[in-house]
């Protein structure tokens, strides 16, 4: 999984805090998450568990759905998350 748009959501833990992001490397972006490297809100609150991700064909694609889901009231999130994840795991392992 190189490079592939991707929109996904990081939490701080089931029900916790969530961050919505777009990157055209997932591993990678997510890695740099993991690591503290992304000085912002992920970095402050502790916000490491890729929980849910999306793949688009293109990055507008997934720049547009990345928009609209920062626009969704947390409740609808939440239920995105639960109906693919509903165990709140860790995805990034999985993505190898």
């Amino acid at each position: 999984m190189n490079k592939q748009p991707a929109v996904y959501i990081l939490a701080s833990r089931k029900n916790g805090t969530l961050y919505v992001g777009v990157t055209s490397e997932l591993v990678k972006r997510v890695w740099e998450h993991k690591s503290d490297l992304v000085e912002g809100f992920t970095k402050r609150y502790g916000v490491h568990q890729l929980v849910w991700y999306e793949l688009h064909e293109s990055m507008d694609k997934a720049i547009e759905r990345e928009k609209r889901l920062k626009e969704w009231k947390r409740k609808w999130k939440l239920k995105l998350i639960e109906n693919s994840n509903p165990a709140w795991k860790d995805l990034y392992n999985a993505l190898f």
